[in-house]
């Protein structure tokens, strides 16, 4: 059993778990995931089965999409729901157009510090272990861009509400946009809920729930590298990249899909000068 699961993660249930219940059912041990959701976040997440975690590594810095609620006027110790309670003020005065115009801000590549309750290490510990002794530890400032950023509905009051939806590269933390955003607002926010619609080419819409996910849910390999550039290598350049050859290059810029005559993935490749050197064989020898 070769290819991958997309699945829509319930909330309650981290990535891990997630891969956890997989393995399980499809009763297999080469089974792991591209791009971590919170424990409390929703949405798409892609778990490679089999051969299909070897193009793990393609996958997991593709851009992904968001649509979370930021609650203003309150900040927390998590940057979301499930944190304790920090600073409280009235979101009274907010309205749509001061917050769109504060978006603005945050477009771009900007700058985050990840937030404690993390899976980023520091000094060869993650930073969420960190935190649960009650450790606070400086972190570094890290460069994310936010490709698009739109307020869809606003809810005013004295903990006004936004539904925000986020094109961004990876590596992004929504909950430190949020929390970055209120601060520039000068009344804090957090988010409330998490979805991710989009993981690379992957949409919501394709994503199975976790209760169904199985093995009649793994779709082919072939898919996941459908967004790549591709070409079409003879059965004799084939034997020679699974040997671990080079073959004739061609002439396309950056990694792309190498496929037999028959349609099956075979490896994933870039050129070199005259040669094509495949990065990873995902075709049995």
């Amino acid at each position: 059993m070769n290819g991958f699961l997309i699945v829509d993660k319930p909330a309650g249930m981290t990535s891990h778990d997630a891969v956890a219940i997989c393995r399980k059912r499809l009763q297999t041990k080469r089974i792991g995931h591209a791009g971590t959701l919170d424990p409390d976040a929703t949405g798409v997440l892609v778990i490679g089965v089999g051969r299909g975690t070897r193009l793990l590594q393609f996958l997991s810095g593709d851009d992904k999409e968001y649509l979370a609620t930021a609650v203003f006027g309150i900040e927390t110790t998590t940057q979301d729901a499930s944190g304790e309670v920090i600073h409280e003020t009235s979101a009274q005065d907010l309205d749509k157009e001061t917050l769109e115009e504060a978006l603005h801000d945050f477009t771009g590549v900007i700058r985050q510090i990840p937030p404690m309750v993390s899976a980023v290490k520091v000094g060869g510990e993650r930073l969420y272990r960190k935190a649960l002794r009650g450790e606070e530890v400086e972190r570094e400032p890290r460069d994310v861009e936010i490709k698009e950023l739109f307020c869809e509905s606003f809810l005013p009051g004295d903990r006004a509400e936004a539904q925000l939806r986020v094109t961004c590269t990876k590596g992004t933390y929504i909950r430190t946009l949020v929390h970055d955003i209120g601060k520039a607002l000068g009344i804090g926010a957090h988010v409330g809920t998490l979805r991710r619609t989009r993981s690379g080419s992957f949409a919501l819409d394709q994503a199975t729930p976790m209760d169904d996910a199985g093995v009649d849910s793994v779709q082919p390999m072939e898919d996941a590298v459908a967004s790549f550039p591709s070409r079409v290598a003879s059965d004799e350049e084939v034997r020679g990249l699974i040997q671990g050859k080079r073959i004739a290059a061609a002439g396309i810029e950056g990694t792309y899909a190498v496929f037999d005559e028959r349609g099956s993935l075979v490896a994933m490749a870039h050129d070199t000068e005259n040669e094509a050197r495949s990065i990873c064989v995902v075709a049995e020898v």
